[in-house]
């Protein structure tokens, strides 16, 4: 059994990336190869790949063993050709070249990822029956102290003007990392409430599944 608390947590948005490198190929294996010819990435960077393979592509992952050529994709199973037909991994993926810190969080939430069902019923059977299909969106949404001059605030709000997918990184207190790709908006104006900091609200529409690292 083991639980803990947030507080200590810190959260980072990216803020410049590194050129595409193309993706030639990645395999079929736990956890993924990917081939790529002198790509210039080392252990541990970040990157955010865009693959043939949907399940893949707007995922943020950590770079695990790499040679000139090819480099790991760390928290990710690709063994079922099911889900990852061969011959049709080809894509791109960059790297986090810098990260910016968002502090003076005040609170986190998060919405949706609720699974979906289908519900249906046969002629004969006096109880209807269900199977899960997909799972709604997925929204984090952070409530910060309104400060202009955080480094942060220009980042998060060119990538709102962009409507530019973004990587963030939370750093939990036992070491865990936890990766998050989405499209960033922000507030414009703080909020005015008597007696309460004035904050203002960062969303961020996830566009691919979290990957989470236990520390190490």
């Amino acid at each position: 059994m083991a639980f803990r608390l947030p507080n200590g947590s810190t959260f980072d948005f990216a803020e410049t990336y590194s050129d595409d490198v193309t993706i030639t190929a990645i395999s079929n294996a736990n956890p993924a190869v990917a081939s790529a010819t002198a790509h210039g990435f080392v252990a541990g960077d970040i990157v955010v790949v865009s693959s043939g393979w949907v399940k893949l592509t707007g995922r943020a992952f950590k770079v695990g063993t790499v040679t000139t050529d090819t480099f790991q994709l760390l928290g990710v199973n690709t063994t079922s050709t099911q889900s990852y037909p061969a011959g049709t991994s080809a894509g791109t993926a960059k790297s986090v070249d810098e990260w910016v810190n968002i502090p003076q969080i005040t609170e986190v939430a998060s919405s949706g990822g609720e699974q979906q069902f289908y519900q249906f019923g046969f002629l004969e059977e006096d109880e209807d029956r269900q199977i899960p299909t997909t799972k709604s969106p997925s929204t984090l949404t952070l409530t910060v102290a309104d400060d202009p001059s955080q480094p942060y605030v220009p980042v998060v709000e060119a990538a709102d003007e962009l409507k530019e997918e973004r990587i963030q990184r939370l750093n939990l207190v036992n070491g865990d990392v936890i990766l998050y790709n989405s499209i960033a908006s922000i507030t414009n104006t703080p909020s005015l409430t008597r007696n309460q900091i004035m904050v203002r609200t960062i969303t961020l529409a996830q566009q691919g599944r979290v990957t989470r690292y236990k520390a190490a």
